[in-house]
């Protein structure tokens, strides 16, 4: 409910306070006091356009505030706690509209988007007017009002819960889609890789191994010569050995015969030769040592250099190539149990589809039983609104082959002014006149299911009198009954249906300098006398006065 509405510095309005009550309330005044200056004001405060305009010539900024009064389910207050911004007892909405064109907003004195203040009075106050563009007349709130009207939310509930799921299906297809597509692709290269690799069969370590013995064969192949040098010098015809070991032999024999002066000579010509044995042996581990095979030079640089070469075509190391043969081969596993996952995802995108399909055509029997039920109960209300001749259309249009979180149902709401004439959209078919009495009928119909909690009506009742006003005096009463009503009004028989009476006139403010817009509550004298005064004209006559006394004690 609209608490309060506070105004300060904006065109015609200098400062105003207005507190509302529940039920209806109706705003009269003389046309051009300021009452569309009130409702441009409150849609600034509910998200609305801003416009430099509105600003009070002379003044930096003006402001509106609107305190509302919600129950502790509202959406609205879910929308608040989404958003970080404090769930108080009264929601207050805040705009200030600057000179320069700038705005800023706050809900409960928090700053925040104009965007998100539109969501948010939106889903609490709407306002209809004669021209109105929004609300009932967008066929984008048809589906929502018809499934608050068929009280289908469990039904939507679960459709939007089985799309989500279908969507999520669909998405795992894809991807796993993508992935299998991006392995069958890359299927030959894979194969080639597994099987080259795995006949190099690389090892880690290997590439030192191999160089390592690389380098010693051919150090080996290099040193050749001089062991065959070496040997010549020790193991040749002139080897010193025989020699060596003849000469000392025949020095022994000298000894041996008294000469004992060679001794020294025979320990150092043994010494000698125990030298040349252990130079013997040394170049004997070392051929063994050296022992050079072509034949193994050419496979160890044959696999050195397959193996290099492997390396630089995948762009790793060596040793990074068994990691390689690894990747590739679960490439290929992978392709296999990829078509086995997709094969799976797909079956339960089937049953998400069949799961969808299923809710959705509950729903889709749901909206068919609402709109005949619907129109029904909007053309028992279109007699006493002088729309007896009148038809009310819920066009229901069911794609089978739609997926989406609504459901498979296109709703609009189209009308038929008279027999004979072509239905079509409420905008596009209806009068001014016609076109009110119609959103009236509908908001009647829908007010304890689904409505806002506030409903104004800005001159619904123009170009129409007599029955026809009472009549939408008496529906918006029963309106009020629900939801807040509040009511611009130039209809006597819809200002007597009232709980409240708010008299908009303007104020001549400084001795002329500027005009003020004022709201006056009237007690039950005052507004005897402006119910005359929207009966008679400008000159209120006593018979007036008294039809005014009469109207407003047969609604009482």
């Amino acid at each position: 409910m609209l608490n309060a509405l506070s105004v300060r510095n904006i065109v015609l309005i200098d400062q105003l306070d207005l507190a509302l009550d529940a039920g209806m309330t109706v705003l009269t005044g003389e046309t051009g006091a300021g009452k569309s200056i009130l409702l441009d004001a409150l849609a600034l405060a509910l998200g609305g356009r801003g416009d430099a305009a509105l600003v009070r010539q002379g003044q930096e900024s003006g402001q509106v505030v609107a305190v509302l009064e919600l129950a502790a389910q509202h959406p609205a207050r879910a929308l608040l706690r989404d958003n970080a911004i404090a769930d108080d007892e009264d929601v207050i909405l805040r705009r200030v509209q600057f000179a320069d064109g700038r705005t800023r907003a706050f809900i409960n004195d928090q700053p925040v988007s104009a965007s998100l203040l539109q969501k948010v009075g939106s889903q609490i106050i709407e306002i209809h007017g004669q021209h109105d563009d929004r609300a009932l007349v967008d066929a984008a709130t048809h589906r929502a009002a018809l499934d608050a009207f068929g009280e289908l939310s469990a039904e939507v509930a679960a459709v939007r819960e089985s799309w989500a799921l279908l969507v999520e299906a669909q998405q795992a297809v894809e991807e796993q889609k993508a992935l299998v597509e991006a392995a069958v692709a890359a299927e030959d290269y894979a194969r080639h890789s597994v099987e080259e690799l795995g006949k190099l069969n690389p090892n880690i370590g290997e590439e030192e191994e191999l160089a390592a013995r690389r380098q010693q064969l051919q150090q080996a192949e290099k040193a050749a010569s001089d062991v065959v040098e070496i040997d010549e010098i020790l193991n040749g015809p002139n080897a010193p050995t025989p020699a060596l070991a003849s000469l000392m032999r025949r020095l022994m024999r000298k000894i041996d015969g008294g000469a004992s002066l060679f001794q020294p000579m025979v320990d150092a010509l043994d010494a000698s030769l125990e030298v040349l044995d252990r130079t013997g042996l040394a170049l004997d581990e070392l051929k063994r040592e050296m022992a050079f095979d072509p034949d193994e030079l050419e496979a160890v640089e044959e696999r050195l250099f397959a193996l290099r070469a492997a390396a630089r075509k995948h762009q790793t190391s060596c040793d990074g190539l068994a990691e390689v043969l690894e990747k590739y081969q679960g490439d290929l596993d992978n392709l296999q149990s990829g078509e086995s996952r997709l094969r799976a995802l797909e079956s339960e995108e089937a049953n998400a589809r069949a799961r969808y399909r299923e809710a959705a055509g509950i729903l889709s029997k749901g909206r068919r039983d609402a709109a005949q039920a619907l129109s029904v109960a909007v053309e028992a209300e279109l007699p006493d609104l002088k729309l007896g001749a009148a038809k009310f259309i819920v066009d229901h249009l069911v794609e089978a082959g739609r997926v989406a979180a609504t459901g498979l149902d296109q709703i609009t709401f189209h009308v038929q002014t008279n027999p004979g004439t072509a239905a079509g959209p409420l905008l596009k078919v209806a009068s001014g006149g016609e076109l009110s009495r119609f959103l009236l009928a509908l908001k009647v119909v829908l007010a304890d299911r689904g409505s806002a909690p506030v409903l104004i009506f800005d001159e619904i009742d123009t170009g129409v009198g007599g029955a026809v006003a009472d009549a939408i005096g008496r529906r918006l009463a029963r309106l009020a009954q629900g939801v807040q009503v509040l009511t611009v009004t130039h209809a006597p028989q819809v200002a007597a249906r009232a709980n409240r009476h708010l008299l908009i006139e303007k104020q001549m403010v400084e001795e002329g300098a500027f005009m003020r817009t004022h709201v006056r509550p009237l007690d039950k004298p005052a507004r005897q006398e402006e119910v005359a005064r929207m009966l008679a004209g400008a000159e209120i006559t006593n018979e007036a006065r008294a039809a005014a006394k009469k109207l407003l004690g047969a609604v009482g």
